[in-house]
């Protein structure tokens, strides 16, 4: 025989509530969509904004050197390799490499060391500055003369 208490058969569960209806959340008002249309531009991902930057840097200079440019690859990586050039100190925000073999020159700007030194209103300056120094490295010029608005900071 089973055991019996003040509170009933202790062998059945108590029986569960029965819910009325479909609900889709705790409080009934619905799954919750998106904050912002995907078209908007605050629900674009920082890497993006940053290949925007990256494509209005190059349009800037491809007026004065566009010959060049099309030989020349731009790419975005998100941080240098960890074995960079023994000659290397610091912080590495892109780099140049002449064409070899079957390779055209690249020019490699790094996302997050660029991001990391630059605030949100100075990214495309800095994109630009990166960009430039790293061209006038492959055509062996000054980047001042590169892009006239260079300044070294």
């Amino acid at each position: 025989m089973g055991r019996s208490s003040a509170l009933g058969d202790a062998s059945a569960p108590p029986p569960l509530p029965v819910r009325r209806g479909r609900r889709r959340d705790r409080r009934g008002r619905g799954i919750r969509g998106p904050l912002l249309a995907p078209a908007l531009p605050a629900a674009r991902s920082r890497t993006q904004i940053f290949d925007d930057y990256v494509r209005a840097a190059v349009a800037r200079l491809a007026h004065r050197w566009e010959r060049q440019l099309r030989a020349i690859e731009v790419a975005v990586e998100e941080v240098p390799a960890s074995g960079g050039a023994p000659w290397e100190t610091g912080v590495v925000l892109g780099r140049a490499f002449p064409a070899a073999n079957a390779m055209p020159a690249r020019i490699v700007l790094y996302r997050r060391p660029i991001e990391a030194r630059a605030s949100s209103g100075e990214m495309g300056v800095a994109v630009l500055d990166v960009l430039v120094e790293e061209l006038a490295h492959l055509l062996g010029r000054d980047p001042s003369e590169i892009d006239p608005g260079y300044h070294r900071d």
